[in-house]
């Protein structure tokens, strides 16, 4: 059953809505984009960009005080039990100015840096997930950064000492029948006759932090009238209008103190002072929002994935096996070994994204992305591997292992917190197909025309000259390169030290391989590359492992020049480098050798009920009910489950 209130449009016109929103230039230069271009631009990166003393002194300062009210006032255990964050730890978090923690100062926050943001979401969120999330949904893509990205000087004022402080905000975008497809997007915002505001009716799902907020950044449907561009426009509003009702506070496999809710607005009138930007940017607010929203999720692994390596360290100390230590069996060290490096890395991944953030001289967007994508899915692995470590204990409860008297590690409750990194703030499917967009724009800037059947043959002509010109051009760079050269990258071999030099060589020839392979994919499949989304994520893969190597050997070189643990940051980049550098290679293998045609034609089978005997001998629990839950406009038909932290 589909809503009936979902906004209909084509493939065509969702594709178009989706480009329109993009940002199109690249006026700074980008090490991933680069890098998918085939160009391996470690100038970029390295020396490692660092941070102004006085960003460390104040971020440093507020960590400590974080640290010390995870340890001694947030009890995990028991917002997992009651699946609810209690208010006195929101209000204990409020004044400590985390709410604050990306507001400048000038609003009353904290003005840290988005390295020590980041810090303190890792921090916390190891503390607990779900307080993670609500503090990250709160700034990363909550009311404060479009706001200080896009609003206006009033609004400023109006809005971020509250954000700061004393409200919570939540971002509303996704509907019941509405996803990864802004183009059919429902809730609609009509403006009022004398323009001064606009009447908001809809229905907005999985509403993070909507359940306990104040403010609300809410992506609405002006429809096109006289004197109105109309189009997806934001709005801040405020939670407790009349007509704002929360429905249903949902619940989840993990991340049980999470305030997520389905929202509904019937006839919610909004001042038109509260939209943010103008009419039809809302979109474009949205994803360059995400640019640097996204590294809050990283971030969040990268605590997750220390907290899985000190239990795997302390479990394997402990535990024996046949005479000596779980570690010292190879199946069980290789795990361990795996988290280590991967740990490292993704640390690294994040850290260096977030300092190019704070210096704002490189264009970030791919980058991010990379490291939502790298994290999300090295984090759920990593958790994975720890309650394989773990054996029985590793299922068991934390509840449970305390109740008989041992340690009440939460391995099981960990694995489940991460999966929906996977899927918030982009799915890994939607990811690859974002970073592919973004990977191949500088074909598609040359040749897109070319491949556009739509196009007028006067079109391509044009678009054939402007091609042969670029690729006469590229092409021959992509042939040979530093990377062939046995000195290259020199300095990342120091005397005693294991050689990252080699696996920067290794990057480089990598980089122009992957870019080889794409232009090879573009120029087999053109307008079809698009439907070619195992190729797509795969390219996209083998980017972020390059962008992962790259991090890992820049972090190790900074950390041993700076005569901090210089010799094991080595250590532990050029083990993630080997156990990169072999997926890398299966990925490769996998452009070209897979299944995809397969797939498809198997996909067909199911679809067409060829497979349905295969269904036979179960029982289907899952009832009958609508897959989609109606979202038709109208006033609400529950009570407002709606809570203010007071």
């Amino acid at each position: 059953m589909t809503a009936p209130s979902a906004h209909k449009v084509s493939e065509r016109e969702a594709r178009q809505v989706a480009e329109a929103a993009r940002e199109q230039d690249w006026r700074k230069p980008s090490f991933a984009k680069e890098l998918f271009l085939g160009r391996f631009r470690l100038d970029l990166i390295h020396p490692h960009p660092q941070p102004a003393p006085d960003d460390v002194q104040r971020g440093e300062e507020f960590l400590a005080k974080l640290q010390d009210f995870c340890e001694t006032k947030i009890d995990g255990a028991l917002i997992e039990r009651e699946a609810r964050i209690p208010d006195e730890i929101i209000n204990g978090l409020k004044e400590l100015g985390a709410l604050g923690m990306k507001i400048d100062t000038k609003y009353g926050g904290l003005g840290l840096t988005q390295v020590y943001y980041n810090k303190a979401l890792a921090l916390v969120g190891s503390a607990n997930a779900a307080i993670g999330a609500l503090l990250s949904a709160h700034q990363s893509i909550g009311v404060p950064q479009p706001l200080k990205m896009f609003g206006t000087a009033e609004q400023k004022e109006t809005f971020l000492p509250r954000c700061a402080r004393t409200d919570i905000s939540a971002f509303l975008l996704t509907e019941p029948d509405v996803g990864s497809d802004p183009a059919r997007l429902a809730t609609s915002a009509v403006p009022t006759e004398d323009g001064s505001a606009y009447v908001l009716d809809g229905v907005k799902l999985w509403t993070t932090n909507g359940v306990v907020a104040d403010l609300l950044v809410v992506m609405a449907r002006v429809p096109k009238s006289e004197g109105h561009k109309g189009g997806i426009t934001a709005f801040v509003v405020e939670a407790a209008s009349e007509g704002v009702t929360v429905e249903h506070r949902n619940a989840f496999m993990g991340l049980r103190g999470l305030e997520n809710g389905v929202t509904r607005f019937h006839r919610v009138t909004v001042p038109a002072g509260n939209r943010i930007g103008p009419e039809g940017a809302g979109l474009k607010i949205a994803l360059t929002t995400l640019n640097t929203g996204r590294l809050s999720l990283p971030a969040m692994c990268v605590g997750a994935g220390k907290w899985c390596l000190k239990i795997a360290r302390e479990w394997s100390l402990e535990r024996e096996q046949w005479g000596k230590s779980i570690a010292k069996h190879e199946a069980v060290g290789s795990k361990i070994a795996f988290i280590a490096a991967t740990t490292f890395a993704l640390e690294a991944v994040v850290d260096l994204s977030s300092q190019m953030a704070d210096e704002d001289r490189n264009d970030i967007r791919i980058e991010a992305a990379l490291a939502k994508l790298y994290g999300s899915e090295m984090g759920c692995l990593m958790a994975d591997e720890l309650v394989q470590i773990r054996g029985g204990r590793g299922f068991e409860t934390a509840a449970s292992l305390a109740a008989r008297g041992e340690r009440a590690v939460p391995a099981e409750q960990v694995l489940r917190d991460l999966r929906i990194n996977r899927i918030f703030e982009g799915s890994t499917e939607i990811m690859h197909l974002l970073i592919a967009r973004e990977a191949v724009d500088a074909h598609l800037s040359v040749a897109g025309d070319l491949i556009d059947p739509e196009k007028t043959l006067g079109d391509k002509a044009k678009a054939g000259a402007k091609a042969g010109g670029f690729y006469a051009r590229w092409l021959p760079k992509l042939v040979a390169g530093p990377g062939q050269l046995p000195t290259a990258y020199s300095e990342f071999h120091p005397d005693g030290y294991p050689d990252l030099a080699a696996h920067l060589r290794y990057t480089e020839r990598s980089a122009r391989k992957l870019a080889r392979s794409t232009f090879l994919a573009m120029a087999r499949w053109q307008g079809r590359m698009e439907t070619k989304q195992g190729f797509l994520g795969r390219i996209v893969d083998i980017g972020a492992e390059l962008f992962a190597m790259s991090a890992a050997c820049v972090r190790a070189e900074m950390l041993r020049s700076s005569g901090t643990e210089g010799r094991a940051a080595y250590q532990l980049a050029d083990a993630f480098c080997r156990q990169s550098r072999i997926r890398v290679e299966e990925l490769f293998t996998r452009l070209w050798s897979n299944t995809d045609d397969l797939d498809r034609k198997v996909v067909d089978g199911v679809l067409g009920g060829a497979y349905t005997w295969l269904e036979a001998g179960i029982v289907d629990l899952s009832g009958d009910g609508a897959w989609i839950a109606d979202a038709t406009p109208g006033p609400a038909t529950t009570d407002n489950v709606h809570r203010p932290i007071r």
